[in-house]
């Protein structure tokens, strides 16, 4: 289950935001997604298909800045995430999901 939220735009579509645990040690203060969708069921699919299975949207406790919305917009994939920022530091920019389910290279 995640903490996170939704926002209904115009157009019928949803953007729908997630804060997750983060799957990095080095990141010990989570995620956030972002998910462009038609639905707020296919946005949670889109990152269950990923590889994210756990995923579950309950309520709208978080949902997403005008920020957030027009960074989402703005990328092809519709999919994205940061660190979330804690307090003191500054805001990382936003990465395609790629990014954070790479698999890390194998070590000899």
């Amino acid at each position: 289950m995640a903490a996170g939220g939704f926002c209904k735009l115009p157009n019928g579509t949803v953007v729908v935001a997630l804060n997750l645990p983060s799957p990095a040690a080095e990141a010990p203060s989570g995620v956030r997604v972002l998910v462009h969708a038609q639905n707020r069921a296919r946005a949670l699919t889109r990152l269950r298909n990923l590889g994210l299975r756990p995923i579950y949207l309950r309520g709208n406790a978080a949902p997403p800045t005008p920020d957030e919305i027009t960074a989402v917009l703005h990328h092809p994939d519709g999919l994205i995430w940061r660190t979330t920022p804690t307090a003191g530091l500054t805001v990382e920019l936003w990465h395609p999901i790629r990014a954070l389910l790479r698999r890390p290279a194998a070590q000899t």
